[in-house]
């Protein structure tokens, strides 16, 4: 692991993960030698992605670490600094929330989305990090360069609400609970309209 502030991101490499405005962020940034991007995964797009990175001059600020096992990633992500997602601006992706959200949530550490829609109203819903647009790279850097610059007790607690949203809204046995709750209600509310003798009534 690279010293400084590490910004990490977990998944495929593929196009709909807009690489570029990911790469483009990084080059903006690329004079504080602090800021470290992290890739964890592969995908097709990763030999287009190398070959940018030394392009651009970043190979000391981002560095693709491959693939892991997925039960290795709670070792990579408490490492991180801050978690992040992206893709590209699609009305498709708007509709979603990333699979990723969760484990970054789970993981207690903040997240930078730049995903658009569902993905972003979650983080803000839940207090846990920063959303900009997709596929608008200075957006990306400001929200990068502020997370950086937040005093390290005030990113905990952007984690710490992250985790608290999960657990709320994620969790499997909260997710049971829940659909539990629901199909009682709905069974009550289906008797209360049937008759004496389980004829329809009117509502």
């Amino acid at each position: 692991m690279p010293q400084g502030f590490k910004v990490m991101f977990a998944g495929n490499i593929g196009a709909a993960q807009d690489f570029e405005t990911i790469l483009s962020a990084a080059e903006k940034l690329k004079n504080n030698e602090n800021i470290q991007w992290l890739i964890l995964g592969d995908g097709r797009m990763r030999p287009w992605v190398e070959k940018e990175v030394k392009k651009r001059g970043i190979q000391d600020r981002f560095h693709l670490l491959g693939r892991f096992p997925i039960e290795k990633m709670s070792d990579f992500f408490s490492l991180a600094d801050v978690m992040l997602v992206t893709l590209k601006n699609d009305p498709i992706f708007s509709m979603t929330i990333p699979a990723k959200i969760q484990s970054y949530l789970a993981c207690a550490k903040p997240v930078i989305a730049a995903v658009g829609g569902e993905g972003n109203s979650v983080i803000e819903e839940a207090q846990a990090g920063i959303s900009c647009p997709p596929e608008d790279a200075k957006a990306l850097a400001d929200a990068i360069l502020r997370m950086y610059e937040m005093p390290e007790a005030e990113r905990l607690k952007i984690g710490a609400n992250g985790r608290d949203y999960f657990m709320a809204n994620f969790d499997s046995g909260h997710l049971t609970s829940k659909l539990e709750t629901w199909m009682v209600k709905a069974v009550e509310a289906l008797a209360e309209t049937k008759g004496p003798k389980g004829m329809t009534q009117p509502l």
